[in-house]
């Protein structure tokens, strides 16, 4: 058993949970979100980013093969939806993401 953090929740510390969130209300992203949030979302296109998926679907099979390690990552319990996600990623604004990346910037 693995007992050291796994490659990508070491990625994820370096990460402002605090700015994101100030940026989340910034931009009130959240507010109909029931389940899949704007940090959940930003994991999955992190996650997909670094395993080198090409395509959505991709991804959400990708995060359904490592579902028992998602809740440890900051993804939640529940598997993403290839629906939910596509939907996320089309009615957010990529503002949020694009924010919370200069800010990783200048910070490194």
């Amino acid at each position: 058993m693995n007992k050291d953090k796994y490659v990508f929740a070491q990625l994820v510390e370096f990460l402002d949970n605090n700015k994101f969130r100030h940026l989340v209300d910034k931009y009130d992203w959240n507010r109909y979100v029931k389940s899949f949030t704007c940090w959940n979302q930003l994991m999955a296109l992190m996650f997909g980013q670094l395993c080198n998926r090409e395509s959505l679907r991709d991804v959400v099979v990708a995060l359904e093969a490592h579902q028992s390690k998602c809740y440890h990552l900051g993804m939640g319990r529940n598997p993403i939806a290839k629906t939910t996600f596509a939907t996320a990623n089309q009615n957010r604004d990529y503002r949020i993401f694009e924010d919370e990346c200069l800010h990783s910037l200048s910070r490194a």
